[in-house]
This record gives structure tokens, sequence and C-alpha cells, in this order.
């Protein structure tokens, strides 16, 4: 095992977004059978991490985060996967809200594995930090693998595909949806049919550098909109002032659409959050860990 460092400030962990989400179906184990695309956008939070020789692991920062927040879980899972007796303080720059579909905390969870095994000099593989990553949440994997990705399952088979960077606006109406209710709600449409990688990777290269947003549809976005009235309003806004049609990440609340919009502040609602992002081509620490074939 190598020797590790003392100390690691400011590590990014990236929000993503999904072009779309199609339920296929509930699966026996009461999960659901997604297809999606994640693309990794320039919003982060950030993490610093100082070495404990007494094997405590703790957090600061992160108001209202439990104490057992996925970045603790992602630490403990990790020093005890490993053996490892050093422990770490964390402080977490939370930026990206929660129960957005932005995937902060399965971001920060990530970012916290990547980041422990090099201040641990622990030498993990990157297949191995997968699979530590699937038990902290479906979401997580991808922000280990690194690259952007059409991915199956319930998230976790990822096939790497080359996405475009270009520009975007984020909102969020100042209020989040539990994921959990978002998908045992009736009305979820789970009969999408499945689609190809092939076919999404030959849309988007028909586009070229313009990102291929048309492709599928993000099945949980009627849901969220009966559970959450206030995303209407937020929709028509960003239909105005956005380059085509807005769409929702992941299970939501967080809407986007291609372009960069100039308004005013007093122009909107004092509770929204809107944000002018890029699309990323990869994850920033896609180096910090080797192994697996990023590009099969």
């Amino acid at each position: 095992m190598s020797v590790g460092c003392e100390a690691l400030y400011g590590v990014p962990a990236p929000a993503k977004i999904n072009w779309f989400v199609h339920v296929l179906g509930r699966r026996a184990d009461g999960y659901h059978e997604l297809q999606t695309v994640f693309q990794f956008i320039d919003w982060y939070d950030r993490i610093d991490f100082e070495r404990r020789a007494d094997g405590v692991i703790s957090r600061s920062g992160g108001a209202g985060l439990p104490d057992d927040d996925l970045c603790v879980r992602a630490a403990r899972l990790l020093q005890q996967h490993s053996g490892c007796r050093d422990g770490v303080a964390m402080h977490l720059h939370k930026s990206i809200p929660a129960q957005a579909g932005l995937g902060g905390g399965s971001s920060d969870a990530a970012t916290t594995l990547l980041a422990l095994n090099r201040l641990w000099g622990l030498e993990l593989q990157r297949a191995e930090l997968l699979e530590l990553a699937l038990q902290l949440g479906a979401d997580v994997p991808v922000f280990v693998f690194g690259r952007n990705a059409f991915a199956g399952g319930v998230g976790e088979r990822l096939h790497a595909v080359e996405l475009p960077a270009w520009d975007l606006l984020v909102g969020w109406p100042g209020r989040g949806l539990a994921t959990a209710a978002m998908f045992a709600d009736p009305s979820l449409r789970r009969d999408t049919p499945a689609v190809g990688v092939d076919d999404f990777v030959a849309a988007q290269r028909a586009a070229g550098d313009i990102p291929a947003l048309s492709f599928g549809r993000n099945d949980l976005q009627p849901v969220a909109q009966a559970r959450l009235p206030e995303l209407a309003a937020l929709y028509a806004w960003m239909a105005a002032h956005g380059q085509g049609t807005p769409r929702m990440s992941g299970s939501g609340s967080a809407l986007f659409v291609a372009g960069r919009a100039e308004f005013e502040v007093d122009e909107v609602p004092v509770d929204w959050w809107l944000r002018a992002c890029r699309a990323l081509r990869h994850h920033p620490l896609l180096d910090w860990a080797d192994g697996v074939d990023a590009t099969a």
C-alpha cells in the first residue's frame, strides 16, 4: 500500500443532468428498470479532507444534513472494506440543492471514495470503487465511472458516450422532490420501450456539437409537475428565456434548457435558483482512479 497525503482541499463534486429518463418497468426487488443518459455539469459541491491518525470519521458543513450523510457513509464503507486504520475530518461546502435531481449527495459520496482512496494511499482500482459506490446509491457509480454515460438497470450499467460541452441554464423552484415518493406514485408511467445505446449515439452524432435533447423524454416529469405546481411557472420562464424545450433532471425538481439567458434578478421569484452552467466532457476527477475501460 502506498503512503497517502495529509490533506486535500476543495475537491470538486460536480452535479449531473439526465438528458432523458425512461422507466421500463418495476423489478421484482421493488426497484425500477431505467434507461438514461448522465452528463456532468460545472455546478460543484466542494469537500476538504484532512487525514486523522485516530481512525475517527467526521464531517462538518452541509447544514441540515444528517450526521451519517452519504459522505460519512462512503468514508466508513471504504474504511471497513480496506481495513484502513486512518480516519478523516471532512468539511463539505454545499452548493448543489438537495432533492433537485442533480445528484449532489451521490456526487459527494463518489468524491469521498475517490479522495480517500488517494488520501489514505489505498490504490484501489476503479472497478472496486464502483462496487462500493453501488452500495451507497444508484446514482453514485456514474460519478466514480468518470465519463458521461448511457445507463441501464437502476442506473449502474454504464456505457461511456461522447457528449458535447454546451451551455445550459439550470433552474430550481426552491422546493425538492423525494425520489422514493416519485417512483412510488401510481401515475408514473412504467412501460416505456427500451432504446439501444447505438440509437442514442447515432442521434448525437447527427446533431454534432448540439445536444440531441429531443431524444427520449423524462417519464418522471409529469409526476413532478402534478406534485409541485410551481414547476409550471419555472418551466414557462425557462422556455421563454432558453433555447428549446426545458427538461427535468432525474426525479426533479430542477429543470434545464440549452443556452445562456440574460435576466434581471427582480424578474424571478426569490425562492428560485437559476444558474448558467457548462456541460462537461468528463468528470474533473477522472484520472483519480485507474482501471475500467471507460470508452467501451
